[in-house]
């Protein structure tokens, strides 16, 4: 007697997306079933068991307050509890993110202008590898597919940590490292963050900037404290945040000396996991003193060097002076030195 095959329904009223999302989940071995309203998708979850569904949130056409996909997410949960739910969607807020991930236990939220095959093929073998919820006593279960063994991080990936109290945020970051094959860290807090930073070893940090906090729950930028925590353990740091502005940029680069700084609402995948792995490639780089200075630390011991003041290295790369002697008190630090001499005698040593 053959077995059932593993079905996947598609929940989406726009044809072609119903074909891309069937056609990738044809091509991984499942049985798509395709839905275009609540009650069309609650009558295919009557029909048959699902390992998988992938729904749009909106499921009327162009009507951007439609909110059908959650009633479609509520009726997995009663009657398929062993389907994992994917929100695939173009009008999704940050804010309705978070709730589909968190009261309507979404697996994630994807987003279709950031939709790439490579990524969602990727995510949904990643689902089907891992064991489905139990399905309520008495309901015939869907075959699974055999689990695959996930390959070991190795050990040159090193930890990331992933400080953001954003639940939905949390969640797509998380999910984009862990299948770059990064181990990941996540926390919510400052104070979650830094008992984090005194107990473990870790090869970058992703920050967002406004974090949970019970001494300014409505306006604060705990981040900055994190990075001043990161900073000091020489851990190259991402920003990616909503928040960040001009002023707030210029002080990241200048006095915490991140690598980079990311806006969510022009966030890109590809281009967040390039710049995961150059700055943990930076910040490995070299065993040396001079190797733990940032490139701009290093652009100013290059004209201490020449003997030029503090005022003439702000006017070289045009900079305040007070930039100027936080710079140096950096540098002083790594180089173990206490002077500007002491400076120049070890990079004139290490170089030589």
């Amino acid at each position: 007697m053959s077995q059932e095959p593993v079905r996947a329904l598609v929940v989406e009223d726009d044809p072609s997306w119903q074909q891309i999302v069937s056609e990738i989940l044809a091509d991984i071995g499942l049985a798509v079933d395709v839905a275009d309203s609540v009650e069309a998708a609650e009558s295919a979850l009557r029909a048959a068991p699902h390992r998988l569904a992938v729904v749009d949130l909106s499921l009327s056409g162009p009507d951007h307050h439609n909110r059908d996909g959650l009633a479609v997410l509520t009726a997995i949960g009663r009657q398929d509890p062993g389907c994992t739910a994917l929100l695939l969607t173009g009008f999704a807020t940050v804010e309705l993110a978070v709730t589909a991930l968190t009261e309507y236990a979404a697996f994630t939220c994807l987003r279709k202008e950031a939709f790439r095959r490579a990524e969602f093929r990727a995510l949904v073998q990643r689902i089907l590898a891992q064991a489905p919820a139990p399905p309520p006593a008495g309901t015939p279960a869907a075959e699974t597919v055999a689990p695959a063994q996930p390959a070991a991080p190795s050990a040159e990936t090193g930890q990331v940590l992933l400080v953001e109290d954003d639940a939905g945020w949390r969640s797509i970051l998380a999910e984009l490292l862990a299948d770059a094959g990064y181990r990941v860290r996540p926390c919510l807090s400052y104070g979650e963050a830094l008992g984090h930073l005194r107990r473990e070893t870790f090869a970058l940090a992703v920050v967002d900037l406004s974090l949970a906090s019970s001494a300014a729950p409505t306006a604060n930028r705990d981040g900055f404290q994190v990075l001043h925590e990161a900073r000091s353990a020489r851990l190259p740091a991402i920003v990616v945040s909503g928040l960040a502005t001009p002023d707030d940029i210029e002080r990241l680069y200048a006095e915490f000396e991140i690598f980079a700084c990311l806006e969510k609402q022009r966030f890109e995948r590809a281009g967040f996991l390039t710049l995961v792995a150059e700055a943990i490639a930076a910040g490995q780089a070299g065993d040396g003193e001079l190797a733990r200075l940032t490139r701009r630390e290093r652009d100013v011991l290059a004209l201490l060097i020449t003997g030029l003041t503090n005022k003439g290295i702000a006017r070289e790369l045009v900079i305040s002076e007070n930039t100027v002697k936080r710079y140096l008190k950096s540098i002083f630090e790594k180089l173990n030195v206490d002077s500007r001499a002491g400076a120049v005698a070890v990079a004139l040593t290490k170089s030589g």
